[in-house]
């Protein structure tokens, strides 16, 4: 019989996360934006995106061979989709060790062709592993991306205690769906994670499923966030929604940069203009859900010709971003520029192709991550490691 030690999940224990709230269970629920983001603007999309942890993790010494998590979650189901569960991936001194899911959780199902939506509320359930290797130990437990996770309790044979800063530097990422990590198939596996864990940085993943953008307090809550690294993929929602025309487009992004360039006047700033997605490259939004096939798809209801009046298209989009970038780079040498086609262009698509047309398989995301590694990460990259005194 194991003889547990109770560990109160405390915000000290996790990595990833902007902000903790105390639940009416005692739980804790991570937050990926700041509290007065989530009352100034209230959106259930955004609230949503934001509530499902991608890229927070719980990280802390233990000798433990044995752990649980209590854990209550919310998981997204649509209809004619799978009825997936999310995973907790559990890495110990940074080696991926095991993965599993939770039992238990409230099903919140949408069905995309109408809009409804429906709440199957369901217990608290609870992550196990056991035979962990033996000795004292960094343990990650990484949190579904797709799933919001109340954290309950924490049990183990063996004290916990905080992880003391890993020294690394801390990489902060925004982005649309595909940072987030949909369609991915763990924690670990979406494109940021991966690319994160190749160039030895700490995450925070600030992608949000359909709310990439360029929201102004979005833009503030990066300025006020400590990080040594900022990336920004920005282009396909603004066209997913047809948000608005080029005329507005360049003067956001401006704006959006200046704001960040308060809080962070030197950090290396990386702006990525959108991968391949054959369908939106020449043809406006705004996306729609396509029922026609064996499985949900989307497909873009713009018209192209009307692309030349000022409405966003893809490559609207990247050759706008390649110019702004380069015509701030005269003034800001920390302001870098990387095209989206070079991390998942025509080839990739060839051998990875999107299932529902618009997001990548977890080939996809690991294809992505590894052009992302060496383009960002690799030598000359914008996030290169320098050595002391260069």
């Amino acid at each position: 019989m194991t003889d547990w030690i109770t560990t109160p999940v405390e915000p000290e224990l996790l990595r990833g996360a902007l902000d903790t709230e105390r639940t009416e269970r005692g739980g804790l629920l991570p937050h990926r934006l700041p509290a007065w983001v989530r009352r100034q603007y209230p959106d259930p999309g955004l609230l949503g995106a934001a509530a499902k942890p991608s890229g927070v993790r719980l990280v802390f010494r233990t000798g433990a061979r044995h752990l649980e998590l209590d854990v209550h979650v919310t998981r997204t189901r649509y209809v004619g989709g799978p009825a997936t569960e999310g995973l907790f991936d559990l890495l110990v001194d940074g080696r991926p060790v095991a993965q599993a899911p939770a039992d238990g959780g409230t099903v919140y199902g949408v069905d995309l062709s109408t809009g409804a939506a429906t709440v199957v509320p369901g217990p608290p359930g609870t992550v196990r592993f056991a035979e962990l290797p033996a000795g004292e130990k960094t343990v990650e437990l990484w949190l579904p991306h797709g799933e919001q996770v109340e954290l309950l309790a924490l049990r183990t044979d063996a004290p916990v205690e905080p992880a003391p800063a890993s020294g690394r530097r801390v990489w902060l990422h925004h982005g649309s769906s595909i940072s987030h990590g949909s369609s991915a198939d763990s924690p670990t596996g979406t494109w940021p994670a991966l690319a994160a864990a190749t160039g030895g940085v700490d995450l925070v993943n600030l992608g949000f499923g359909g709310n990439a953008l360029l929201d102004p307090f979005l833009a503030r809550t990066i300025r006020d966030t400590p990080a040594d690294l900022i990336s920004l993929k920005i282009g396909i929602n603004l066209v997913n929604l047809d948000l608005m025309r080029l005329r507005a487009f360049g003067p956001v992004v401006h704006g959006f940069l200046d704001t960040i360039r308060e809080g962070h006047p030197t950090t290396p700033l990386l702006v990525v203009s959108p991968v391949l997605c054959p369908t939106h490259e020449h043809t406006p939004g705004p996306l729609a859900a396509d029922f026609s096939g064996p499985a949900p798809a989307f497909r873009a209801t713009g018209d192209p010709a009307e692309a030349a009046a000022g409405r966003l298209t893809l490559t609207v989009i990247r050759a706008e971003l390649a110019r702004i970038t380069a015509q701030r780079a005269a003034t800001d040498p920390h302001l870098h520029h990387l095209d989206g086609l070079a991390l998942y262009g025509e080839a990739d698509h060839a051998d990875h192709p999107l299932p529902d047309g618009l997001h990548p398989c977890p080939a996809g995301h690991r294809r992505i991550a590894s052009h992302f590694a060496a383009l960002a990460f690799g030598p000359g990259g914008p996030f290169e490691q320098q050595s002391a005194g260069a």
